[in-house]
Formats: C-alpha cells, structure tokens, sequence
C-alpha cells in the first residue's frame, strides 16, 4: 500500500478530533494555593498530536499489544475502539484485549502480548501497583511500554505515560462549582458531599485533589459545609469506581443527613459512573432541590441525565484525541525517533518520574453539549435519544 494510500486512510479514521492535545493547566483562583505536592504540578507547553506515521515508515509487520481494563464502562470500549482504529490506519497489527476488571486476568494477557510478538505494549491498568512481575519480563524483552491513562506504579519498565491533565480534570469541576454558585461573592452556606474514585487508581487522587485544591477553603471558612464529614481521599472513595458502590454509599449519606429536608447542593463526584450512583439515590431517597452534580467521561446515560436536569457537567476527554497521541508515540519508538512528552516532574511512580504526554480536557454541560458531543461526530443525536 503506497504512502498516499496510507495517509487518506489515517486522515480519515483522524476526523471529527474537536479537543486538541495542550499543556498547560490553569493557575488555581488567586486566592487559592495550589497543593503542595507533585500531584498539583501543572502540565508543561506543547503542541497538539499530529497524526502518525505510517507503519511502513518503521518496517511492515509491527504489532502493538493494548490492554484496557474492562468493558463494563462506556469510556473503555470507546478507548479501545479508538486505539485499534487508529493503529490499524497507520498500518500496524493490533492485539486489543479486555480483563474484565481482574488484574491476573490482565497480566495473563500482557505475558500473551509478550510471548506473541508484539513489539510495544500500551497497557490501561487495572491496579497500578501489581504488574511490575510481569512488566520486567516486557522489558528483559525488550519492548517498551505505554502507560495509557493510568499510570503504572512501583516499575522502571514503563516508558512514557500518555493521559489527559488529571488535575486540571479536578480543577476543572472544582472552578464549574465556584463558578455556578458564585462562592466568592454569595453569603452561603452551601452543602456539599464528595464522591472519589478508586482507591487503586492513581489518577483517582489527582481528580480529587484537583478539586479539593479549589474547594477546601470554602469549607474551612465555613461557606461549604460537608454534613456527613467524609472529606478526606479515603473517606470518599469508590472502589473499582463502581454505580452501585457510590448509590450504596450515598443513600447511606442521604438518610442520615438529609433525611430532615435539607438540602444537598453539591454533589462533586469524580467520574460519570460515581455521578450515575449518586443521580439514582437522589432519584430513591432525597426530596430536596437538585444538587450541582459533577462528572467525567461524558457517558451516554450521564450525557441523558445532563439533558434532563439531573447532572450539570461532565468531564469530556476526547478519547479520539488520545489514541492520535499514543499512536504517533508508538511510531517515534519504533522509529527511534525522540518520542513527544510535554511533561517530565508529575508522574513519579516510585521508581522515577515517567516522561508523560497529557491531553487537555474540557467540560461539557447543557449549553455546549451539542457542539462537544453531536457537532464533533462523538456521538450521533440518536445515541442521546
């Protein structure tokens, strides 16, 4: 197949990319501190993703091993549709698998990846912390390693991280709150309960601290008041990010809370599946005025609840964007050309900072769904129906 042929058929699968790859995180609110940790370090500069090379520029035959963590979430079918798409456009093999949430599950299918000839592995992981067993075989092998939006913990054996800027994504529904409820001019106080992601998830931390960078010192002052107390990371979190862990957990909260007809007026939760937990106690339990829901991911049902009045906005990473990213990676390995990274302080992951590349992510809600999600071709009107 000749390179022109090549180029048409990667420009097309490339389309419809509305939100570019960027840098650079906003400043927190000036009177706001950003956190004191690594995790707060915003993004460096650079250029959006370009497309990728060909796979005949770096030898025919490369295959590139994906492995996503499961596809009971809307967001890891779209991912993995996406990478196979869009490597396949630029020419190489792919194996694309699936663990359904279990992490031996994963690392049998890495070892397979391993073993059947795959020269680049981008791997989503289940728990960051448990492949490092079998990622030092990855690289006693000699086959380097992506981690694609989560980030693998405790290893020397992943070479660069591609993601969205996970604390922008927490700065992003932390400014939504202040901004919609005018926190810094209105009298107060307001309610709010926090609902976190997976404690296993790394990038579960960032969204929250994000967030909480912008929020907590309306709570210290009183203008924000947390009627269960749970506050803290390991209070709020949701594990395997699960709609009915946080339905389960928010029901609790609601009954022992707002049971007397308080209102709940925030509910910033971290991802759509959270936010859905949280949408479908109110809808059993709670007979107040609708709280300021968050989210991530912009989920079909959660996209329906938007347009119904039951989540006011959502988290859009354009996962389109991404894969273009990871693949135009996976060419400069297999080139050795130097591989694009726009941060290299953030992702330390125990070992050492990871060289990273983090897209810039966006927030939709009722006004600008339609241009984001329909105009874009991310999803279709029917898909919202």
């Amino acid at each position: 197949m000749s390179k022109k042929v090549l180029s048409v058929l990667l420009a097309t699968a490339m389309t419809a990319i509305l939100v570019g790859c960027a840098g650079a995180a906003p400043a927190p609110a000036a009177d706001v501190a950003p956190a004191a940790t690594e995790e707060a370090a915003p993004a460096e500069e650079a250029a959006p993703a370009e497309e990728a090379a060909p796979a005949e520029d770096v030898g025919a035959g490369q295959k590139v091993g994906v492995a996503m963590p499961t596809k009971d979430l809307q967001r890891w079918n779209q991912d993995g549709a996406n990478m196979e798409e869009q490597l396949k456009a630029a020419g190489y093999e792919v194996d694309l698998q699936y663990a359904s949430n279990d992490v031996q599950t994963q690392v049998s299918q890495i070892e397979n990846m391993i073993n059947g000839g795959c020269t680049v592995l981008v791997i989503a992981s289940i728990d960051g912390e448990s492949l490092g067993t079998v990622l030092e075989t990855a690289k006693a092998a000699g086959i380097p390693v992506i981690a694609y939006d989560r980030l693998i913990m405790g290893t020397d054996a992943v070479s660069y991280y591609a993601t969205f800027d996970n604390y922008m994504v927490g700065t992003k529904q932390g400014q939504y709150i202040i901004d919609t409820l005018d926190l810094n001019n209105a009298e107060g106080p307001f309610t709010m309960e926090i609902t976190a992601g997976d404690p296993g998830d790394n990038n579960a931390k960032f969204f929250y601290n994000g967030a909480m960078d912008l929020l907590k010192p309306f709570i210290e002052s009183g203008k924000i008041v947390v009627k269960s107390g749970q506050v803290d990371f390991e209070q709020v979190a949701t594990a395997s990010w699960a709609t009915e862990n946080a339905q389960s957990r928010m029901e609790n909260i609601l009954s022992t809370n707002y049971a007397d007809g308080t209102n709940l007026d925030i509910a910033l939760c971290s991802n759509d599946s959270t936010a859905l937990g949280v949408e479908n106690a109110l809808a059993a339990n709670y007979k107040g005025e609708y709280p300021i829901i968050t989210g991530q991911d912009c989920d079909v049902a959660n996209v329906k609840n938007m347009i119904d009045g039951k989540q006011s906005m959502s988290i859009f990473k354009d996962t389109r964007t991404l894969a273009a990213q990871v693949v135009k990676m996976v060419g400069q390995i297999l080139k050795g050309e130097e591989v694009e990274v726009n941060d290299t302080s953030t992702y330390d992951n125990g070992k050492g900072v990871v060289p990273s590349y983090l897209c810039e992510p966006v927030f939709a809600d009722i006004n600008n769904y339609k241009e984001l999600l329909i105009d874009s071709g991310y999803y279709t009107e029917a898909d919202l129906q």
